[in-house]
């Protein structure tokens, strides 16, 4: 009897341990543990999309369900390994991923307070506050940081809004049938194409288009320049830690020393 209880005490530090390993440690194992969780986000986030033509079929349901046991299971492990626990529930991911899994464990729920479905985009923020930990183990992320998080950041902005578009239109706006539609009509508004075709109903329509405009403009345009055009590259410097120079940087701007960023050369 006393074995017993002894097993079991030993048994949840030796797990805490091992939990923690994957999502702290600096081994191999970890690594492709995180990277892993980053593309499962992004197979579950292909998967919303898709289920957006199909979200008459109830046979969906238990696919989602599984989707959110997962997502639960997930949230549960980096509570149990986390020293803030309430901080890490209240914080903004936390908080995110409460709210993504109850709309996948209460189908019913969903149906029929459909905006539910916009808040499943948050789920990119959890894959967002990876990269920031995979940051300090690949030197890649490292230098290339900047441009991977204007990516992401592009990519939840797109995703987010054409969700809202898709939400607060279908079954509304007969212009409008899926994911694609309001995926397309967010792109060419967004990039101030807008060829006309598809335009949103509805007062509510008018001024979301109106907003999706003004942020087309700023945010959007900046991210894109930030993509293709990334000003500064990460590189801390060994002497006096400055982490921003110029790409082809011999020396540091500050304090002169000499810098061995990893580059590809020039044309």
């Amino acid at each position: 009897m006393a074995h017993s209880r002894q097993a079991r005490m030993g048994f949840w530090p030796q797990l805490h341990q091992q939990i923690d390993g994957l999502y702290n440690g600096s081994g191999r194992q970890a690594r492709g543990f995180r990277w892993g969780l980053l593309g499962f986000d992004g197979l579950t986030i292909l998967y919303f999309i898709v289920a957006s033509f199909f979200h008459h079929v109830d046979d969906l349901h238990a696919v989602e369900e599984a989707i959110g046991i997962l997502y639960l299971i997930e949230f549960s492990a980096r509570l149990f390994i986390s020293k803030t626990r309430l901080r890490d529930i209240i914080h903004p991911v936390g908080l995110a991923d409460l709210i993504v899994i109850a709309s996948l464990l209460a189908p019913t729920l969903a149906e029929n307070f459909s905006f539910l479905r916009v808040v499943r985009a948050l789920r990119l923020l959890r894959s967002y506050h990876m990269l920031k930990n995979l940051r300090q183990q690949s030197t890649f992320v490292r230098l290339h940081e900047d441009v991977i998080f204007s990516v992401v950041n592009l990519l939840v902005f797109i995703f987010i809004i054409t969700a809202v578009v898709y939400v607060t239109q279908v079954g509304l706006n007969p212009a409008i049938k899926d994911y694609v539609d309001a995926l397309y009509f967010t792109i060419a508004t967004l990039t101030t194409t807008g060829f006309g075709d598809i335009t949103l109903v509805g007062t509510g329509g008018h001024i979301l288009a109106v907003l999706i405009m003004i942020f087309g403009i700023s945010l959007f345009v900046r991210l894109i320049q930030t993509i293709f055009r990334p000003g500064k590259i990460r590189y801390e410097c060994p002497a006096c830690g400055l982490n921003r120079h110029d790409n082809d940087a011999v020396h540091c701007k500050h304090c002169g020393q000499v810098l061995h960023i990893t580059t590809e050369g020039s044309d």
